[in-house]
């Protein structure tokens, strides 16, 4: 997806935003009826839209149909995702891939807080930060010197509440409204506007086993999928499945540390800090780019 300005004067970042809106509409109507198994023109009633203006939103959205967006999204689908996603993190992991080096995925690397830095709840720290349009609806990114320190998922109503978590989590930091440095941020994440190759810097705490977890959650490529106990696994704890579960959910930069690409063993889609709607969406989409 590049970042371009529509017919209509917005840029495309606030379309995907806007779209995904209807989106995550159908997806909800879908989980609700999913016994009737609704047809699409029943979906797109649903939204308010003709199915051929249903078909245009997915296509403009995702860049797929909606017919093929839905389907990457039943629990079969997703059990054979499974499947195939066992050797290429098999691959990944032994290898230590968390670059460049797969077409669809971007360049990140974490730097963890120091025990002081966090002991000190950021005290000298500067945090620019501001609610950003992105294809899975708006967002709050907080960026430091340092390196991205935020991006949460915002509904409607909740940006004061968004800000007033960060705030919590970085007490002694110092908060600065800036549209234009998280507006960049955001160009560069979900715009495809940077090359691949230029690591985008995260700025992060957590516990050492936390970092084990998000660290192994960089090498689950785009349209790949795992489970919790195979995360467990590949950090050297088999048995810890449930703390690796609770690591995954303690993730505050959503996307860039892919934790919506953990599913349970069966298939089924839940689970996300930031709505099961919008993990199936982010899925969906993934597997769209990625085919």
């Amino acid at each position: 997806m590049s970042l371009t300005t529509t017919p209509n004067g917005i840029d495309s970042l606030s379309q995907s935003a806007q779209d995904y809106a209807l989106v995550a509409q159908a997806i909800r109507y879908i989980e609700s009826h999913r016994r009737e198994q609704p047809e699409l023109v029943a979906i797109a009633g649903h939204v308010g839209l003709s199915e051929f203006h249903f078909q245009r939103l997915f296509s403009r959205w995702a860049g797929v149909s909606p017919k093929r967006f839905l389907q990457a999204l039943t629990v079969e689908e997703a059990r054979r995702a499974l499947t195939r996603s066992a050797s290429v993190l098999d691959a990944a992991y032994d290898t230590g891939l968390s670059g460049p080096g797969r077409l669809h995925d971007l360049f990140v690397q974490c730097q963890a807080a120091t025990p002081g830095e966090v002991k000190s709840g950021g005290a000298g720290l500067t945090i620019r930060y501001a609610i950003q349009p992105t294809p899975f609806g708006d967002a709050l990114i907080g960026v430091t010197e340092r390196g991205i320190c935020a991006l949460s998922f915002v509904a409607d109503g909740e940006e004061s509440s968004a800000v007033d978590e960060l705030r919590r989590r970085w007490p002694a930091a110092r908060l600065v409204a800036d549209r234009a440095e998280s507006a960049a941020i955001a160009q560069r994440i979900f715009s495809g506007a940077t090359q691949r190759d230029e690591p985008l810097h995260l700025y992060i705490k957590g516990t050492n086993f936390q970092m084990q977890v998000w660290q192994a959650l960089l090498r689950v490529p785009t349209g790949s999928l795992t489970t919790y106990g195979d995360l467990a696994r590949t950090i050297g704890r088999p048995s810890a499945a449930r703390a690796v579960g609770s690591a995954v959910s303690s993730n505050v930069i959503a996307w860039l540390i892919p934790c919506h690409r953990v599913i349970r063993q069966t298939g089924v889609v839940e689970g996300y800090r930031w709505g099961s709607e919008r993990k199936r969406a982010m899925l969906g989409w993934e597997a769209a780019q990625a085919a």
